[in-house]
């Protein structure tokens, strides 16, 4: 019982930091973005990128590896409707969060060579930062469709 309950207590916190790191750092991302000033775009760009490697990604790999001692230690079967469930959301998430990360990468470096040079942010910048943004909804409500599913355990079919 005590393992479970530490890779449980695992599992709960590395969930809170991925979803907390993902919710906060794109919070930081569009509000400095939507100032239209492009040295603090690159500045909070930078940051946010730094953050979704050492904490998002972090958590992210920790999540699906405590996940799968957790269904090992309570008996479940790895083929339960909600987990497999689970399993779709968290490879849609994580096939969004792939390209955001890229993206935010592309953004700061367009914002900061726009501060470098005095030039306003271009096309390429906004159709970076559109596609950042679209490509985050599906992550964001999949993840807290996960933490239903998580705590719910519903009998889907």
């Amino acid at each position: 019982m005590e393992a479970y309950l530490l890779v449980k207590w695992l599992h709960i916190v590395s969930s809170t930091v991925l979803f907390g790191f993902g919710a906060g750092t794109a919070w930081y991302l569009w509000n400095a973005h939507l100032t239209g000033d492009a040295a603090l775009i690159a500045k909070v760009g930078r940051m946010v990128v730094k953050a979704d490697w050492i904490f998002t990604g972090t958590s992210g790999v920790v999540q699906p590896a405590s996940g799968l001692v957790l269904i090992k230690l309570a008996g479940y079967s790895l083929i339960e409707p909600w987990l497999l469930a689970t399993y779709v959301l968290y490879v849609i998430a994580f096939a969004c969060w792939v390209p955001v990360v890229w993206l935010q990468i592309k953004a700061q470096r367009l914002a900061q060579q726009a501060a470098e040079s005095g030039t306003v942010l271009g096309a390429d910048y906004r159709r970076a930062m559109r596609q950042w943004f679209v490509l985050g909804w599906p992550a964001f409500i999949g993840l807290t469709t996960v933490f239903w599913l998580m705590v719910a355990k519903p009998a889907l079919w």
